[in-house]
């Protein structure tokens, strides 16, 4: 889509804001590494010092946990924009394109002349993904949104530690602009930050989306009690609180009610991972902008996510909405959230 179809479009439904980046996905070969776990956490080996055969690479362009978010709203049908910083070179240009050819409006996507774009190298190993990831320290600004670009929704992720002014003007344009509400998926940087340091932006937000591992660094909750973890997020201002637990499903508050919902059943193992939280975050969000209750957000989001798992990287695998309905129809009768 041509920057004149763009200015032709209605108002946006979400405008999602964080880090855009190429990933370059590297397949390593099962009998040229290995993963073991100790005290420290779980680790992946390979011999030092030698040349390592892979299988194949696949490079991914403009993925990240907002543009992930963005290509998924529109894949949904929504008017879908992204605020993001690019370089000026060919890989920049490249994400660009990448969007434009997925429906993502990208006239806040700012390009940093003399600057090279975030380009990160995934090992990939078994199901599993291990990124070494550089972000480069663009300047980052709150865009100035003209009256009809106004969007319904904000989805905010992860972003450079370099833009923590910019929490601050988005929180004080939300105070100015109640009408729009605000879906945060906090990064690790937005974690390490604090409560209290982005305490006006979470006060702002409508629904506060994390797995269960961040939701207890972030609250210092207890991981084992996942109404305990609900209580102490709900304290910090958000209306609602989705949390994902791995092959454990997920589970939602709206400061009343409480769900848990299992996973959608796998048609065969899990391909590659990457992406399916940014697939369930974004389609639960998309699910509530289209009238979804919670309950219903729920399910659309473990579908997204489970077929995104099928897949390389984080977009190839995001369903439309009659695809979401399609597997909604041959779900099992157990597929469905319970109160608790």
């Amino acid at each position: 889509m041509g920057g004149d179809d763009q200015k032709l479009k209605s108002q946006f439904d979400v405008i999602s804001i964080g880090d855009a980046v190429t990933d370059a996905f590297i397949k390593l070969l099962d009998d040229k590494a290995h993963a073991y776990k100790n005290e420290h956490g779980k680790w992946l080996a390979m011999e030092l010092g030698s040349k390592i055969p892979f299988d194949h690479a696949e490079i991914k362009e403009a993925v990240g946990n907002s543009p992930n978010a963005a290509v998924s709203f529109a894949k949904l049908g929504l008017n879908s924009g992204l605020v993001a910083n690019v370089g000026g070179d060919s890989h920049g240009r490249d994400m660009i394109n990448a969007l434009q050819k997925k429906d993502v409006d990208t006239r806040f996507v700012h390009i940093n002349p003399g600057m090279i774009s975030n380009y990160h190298f995934v090992l990939w190993y078994k199901e599993e993904r291990t990124i070494l990831i550089k972000h480069e320290e663009y300047k980052y600004h709150w865009p100035h949104f003209r009256l009809h670009e106004k969007p319904k929704w904000l989805y905010f992720s992860s972003i450079s530690k370099n833009a923590l002014g910019m929490h601050d003007e988005m929180a004080d344009w939300l105070e100015l602009n109640k009408d729009v509400k605000l879906a945060f998926q906090p990064g690790t940087f937005q974690i390490d930050a604090g409560i209290e340091r982005l305490a006006k932006l979470y006060k702002h937000t409508e629904v506060l989306l994390l797995n269960r591992e961040e939701a207890t660094e972030l609250s210092k909750g207890k991981h084992e009690d996942i109404n305990n973890l609900f209580d102490k997020l709900h304290a910090i201002g958000p209306k609602i609180v989705v949390i994902t637990d791995g092959p454990d499903g997920a589970y939602a508050c709206d400061g009343h009610e409480r769900f848990k919902m299992p996973p959608y059943p796998d048609a065969k193992p899990p391909f590659e991972r990457t992406g399916a939280g940014d697939a369930f975050s974004s389609t639960f969000v998309a699910a509530l902008i289209k009238g979804n209750n919670i309950e219903g957000a729920l399910q659309w989001a473990l579908i997204n996510a489970m077929n995104v798992a099928q897949k390389v990287g984080a977009q190839d695998g995001l369903l439309t909405e009659d695809q979401i309905t399609d597997y909604l129809e041959k779900a099992p009768d157990w597929y469905k959230p319970t109160s608790f």
